[in-house]
């Protein structure tokens, strides 16, 4: 639904991975973290996008991934 809010990916497990450079919980950049309240809603599902790319590619890799919460996007 484009006209709908885009909610946060922020599942409060606010860890950054040394290796990755990635939240742990939420697995954005920290970048990606200070722009998400600037960004437009575009960009906020351009960040939903790489979010689920990342998880997709960390579960094939047999990587643990945190729980999301971000259902309803």
């Amino acid at each position: 639904m484009p006209n709908s809010p885009v909610p946060s990916p922020c599942i409060s497990i606010c860890r950054i991975d040394p290796a990755t450079g990635l939240c742990e919980g939420c697995l954005r950049s920290l970048g990606e973290i200070a722009g998400w309240s600037t960004f437009d809603d575009d960009a906020k599902r351009a960040v939903w996008t790489t979010i689920e790319a990342r998880r997709s590619a960390r579960v094939a890799a047999g990587t643990r991934v945190a729980a999301s919460r971000g259902a309803g996007r």
